[in-house]
């Protein structure tokens, strides 16, 4: 019996790690203008509506969990956590929301973060206060802040108010905290690391790849996300999110 006991200790004690490490596997995926790229900018900072939603089945019927970072500390409670993000506030994100609410079902809560710029909230092409508010308020948005005019930050002279002021610009209009930074072109140096943990519990940058943790020093602050493009199919889309896999 008592060698049965021991076995069975070990064995819980071997299983669990791996299981742990693979829970930490997280894919944050970053999008742009969900709309038809119509010959203005970067093609593939588009996705097309139909495209995204098709994406958004992928991942309800795959048995994904949509969390934003408010729920961080859930990404080890879910099979399969993963972080959907947008970036500038474009109006056109109000594509993604429609497609959040059709497909919204008791068993499927899709959730996404944009991260705003915030001097540019209500511009023509940009999402207003209005728009903020009723995303926020319906449980399937967060805001949060990608600095007050999307400078590279590495050479701005006024880190405190790119911080600062547009963190609490944002919380007057949602009435909600504001606990993430998108860095502008996903610029940073240790400087800015610092300045950022004065305001905000997680940095957010480009690098390509999921997020694995390691328990390293500043993990939260440089947080990798991994573009999802015009030209990404179903089956490029389903390898980044099932796989790890880089485009």
């Amino acid at each position: 019996m008592k060698k049965f006991a021991m076995f069975f200790l070990c064995l819980i004690i071997f299983l669990l790690p791996s299981q742990a490490s693979a829970a930490r596997k997280i894919p944050i995926l970053i999008y742009h203008s969900i709309d038809e790229f119509k010959g203005h900018g970067s093609k593939d900072l588009y996705v097309r509506p139909d495209n995204f939603e098709k994406q958004m089945i992928y991942l309800r019927d795959h048995g994904y969990t949509l969390l934003t970072f408010e729920q961080w500390e859930d990404r080890n409670k879910v099979d399969k956590p993963i972080f959907i993000t947008f970036d500038d506030g474009y109006k056109n994100n109000l594509n993604a929301f429609a497609i959040f609410k059709k497909l919204k079902s008791n068993t499927f809560k899709p959730r996404g973060t944009i991260f705003v710029i915030s001097d540019f909230i209500g511009r023509s092409n940009r999402l207003s206060k209005s728009d903020l508010k009723m995303m926020v308020d319906s449980g399937l948005i967060s805001i949060q802040s990608h600095t007050a005019t999307h400078p590279e930050l590495t050479k701005s002279k006024n880190v405190k108010y790119e911080l600062e002021n547009s963190k609490d610009k944002i919380e007057r209009i949602t009435r909600k905290p504001v606990i993430a930074l998108a860095y502008p072109y996903g610029l940073y140096n240790n400087k800015i690391i610092e300045e950022t943990k004065k305001y905000y519990q997680f940095g957010l940058t480009t690098i390509p790849q999921l997020f694995i943790e390691k328990r390293k020093p500043n993990e939260l602050y440089l947080l990798p996300r991994i573009y999802v493009k015009y030209s990404t199919t179903l089956e490029e889309f389903a390898q980044i999110v099932d796989e790890g896999e880089k485009y």
